[in-house]
Order: C-alpha cells, then structure tokens, then sequence
C-alpha cells in the first residue's frame, strides 16, 4: 500500500527538480522568440509599441543594401567557411588515425584553438594580418621588399581574412567528430581492404567518410549555426570594415537595436536568421528521428 505514493512523490521530486529549466525554456527562450516576433510587426523605435504594421518593417529590411550586404558576405563566407574547415578537419582526423606519435599532444593542439573565444582569436589575428605590424612587415624587414598581404584592409579581400581565422579555430572541432567516426568504424574493414590491395586514401574517401554520415551531418549543422551566429570575430578584426565591406547579419542586427535605436527593424532582421536556423536544423532532425524510428521498428 505505501509503494504507490512513494512512487507518485519521487514523480514529484522529478518534475519540481525540472521545472526551474522548463520555465526558462518557456519564458526565456519560446518568451522572448514571440516578443521579438510581435516586436517585428510593429513600428517601435527606441521604446517598443503596441501598434501592428504588418510586413513593413520586414520589406524595408530587404530594401537596405546594408542588409543584402550582409546577406552576401554571409553566403560567401558560409560557404568557404564549412567546405574548408570539413576538409582540414577531415584531413587532420585522417592524419591521428594512422596512430601518429604524441597522438594525445596533438589531439590537443589541433582542438585547442577552439576552446580560445572568438574575440581573443579575431584579435589574434588582427595583429599578424596588420599590414604595418603583422606578417606583412615581418616578411618585408626579412628583405622582400616588395611581399602585400593587406588583406584586412582591402575591401574586396577584408572577408577572406576573417574565414582564414575563423577556420584556424574551427577545424580542431571537426578533427574531434571525424575521428571519434573513424575509431568507431570496425578494424575488420582495414584488414578487408588490405587484403584486396586497396590504396589506403581509396579506402577512406570511397569506404570510411560514407560511413561517417552521422559525424559530418553533427559537424555541418555545427559549423551552419556558428555561421549564422557569426559576430565577435568580425567586430574583433574589422569592426565590419572597412566601410562596411565585412557586414554581417549579426552585426547589423546589434547596431539597429542598440545604435540605431530600432528595434523593430533588428526584430526584423533576428527573426530572418532564426527562420533561416531553423531550415538547417529542421532536416537533420528529421532525418535522425526517422532513422531512430526505422531502428525501432526493425
């Protein structure tokens, strides 16, 4: 007779031990998302309103070239960005995987970078790409005269620079995914493709890295959402400069809602990227729960 209501009170022990994180789940995080949707579909500047203007806010968003700016340094630098810190990533994973002397030591340079902020690396980098204290004059005092690599101040260039730093620190994440897929992987398959004389670089391009589908799908929606976040290393190296030449959706939004004194074009703006969050995440999700549910069922 007392098992049932000791089992009904450590249900509630549970439940109240959750609920601290199911409020700030709720108020926090769904809270604060419908604020800044309602926010975007009104006219607030400095101080929020209550008026709704539809759309407004959202068709003058894709109207600021500043805005479409953004966008496209966005794309170009999600683009280099993913495909070079997979492939380094990739390469480095590789690299461990033949049982390499000092395994360990390297394992933590490599990840190293990535436990450093965005901020402590972006300034990092800020000093060697210094045309006047980096690379550039270290390379000129050592008697090539005439050696540019002012990149950061080049407007065309400027956004290349911070892909350069950003896929230094990036990489080791992805050599830490890709080669916890390798150890996972049967030796058996090594001994197979030994046996049938089978190049070693065959065997991981053709045979390991489509069997690491569920580590390069973690690492990709990984590097997409710092992509979409991407802010401290732009304003630690560039500042968006020069001019503008380095914006990004991030850096846009904070200027609007704390520079600019406008919110409902910053709300605009914020629920863009979550939208486009979610359109990344949304598959990979999909794709997990329908093979978990395929495993269940066999």
């Amino acid at each position: 007779m007392k098992t049932k209501p000791n089992h009904w009170k450590k249900q509630a022990t549970s439940w109240a031990a959750l609920l601290p994180m199911a409020l700030i789940v709720v108020v926090g995080y769904l809270g604060t998302v419908l604020w800044t949707l309602k926010i975007s579909v009104s006219s607030s500047r400095t101080f929020p309103t209550n008026d709704f203007v539809g759309l407004t806010q959202y068709l003058r968003l894709f109207g600021n070239d500043r805005w479409l700016l953004s966008l496209h340094n966005l794309a170009v630098y999600g683009v280099l960005f993913i495909a070079a810190t997979m492939l380094i990533g990739f390469l480095l994973a590789v690299f461990i995987d033949q049982k390499v002397k000092g395994e360990g030591v390297l394992r933590t340079i490599f990840l190293y970078p990535y436990a450093m902020s965005f901020v402590a690396t972006g300034l990092a980098w800020q000093w060697m790409l210094n045309p006047e204290a980096g690379i550039q004059h270290a390379v000129r005092k050592a008697g090539f005269a005439d050696f540019r690599f002012d990149w950061i101040a080049d407007q065309d260039m400027a956004i290349y620079t911070i892909i350069i730093a950003t896929v230094w620190q990036a990489s080791g994440l992805v050599m830490a995914l890709m080669l916890a897929g390798l150890r996972g992987i049967d030796g058996e398959i090594w001994k197979s493709a030994r046996i049938d004389g089978i190049p070693a670089w065959r065997v991981y391009v053709s045979i390991m890295l489509p069997m690491l589908g569920p580590s390069v799908a973690t690492a990709f929606v990984l590097l997409s959402t710092a992509v979409i976040k991407l802010f401290d290393a732009v304003v630690a190296m560039t500042q968006g400069g020069p001019g503008i030449a380095t914006e990004v959706p991030t850096k846009f939004i904070m200027d609007h809602l704390f520079g600019r004194a406008n919110i409902a074009l910053a709300s605009a703006g914020s629920v863009v990227m979550l939208l486009t969050v979610l359109a990344l995440v949304a598959p990979y999700l999909y794709a997990r729960s329908h093979a978990t549910g395929y495993r269940e069922g066999a």
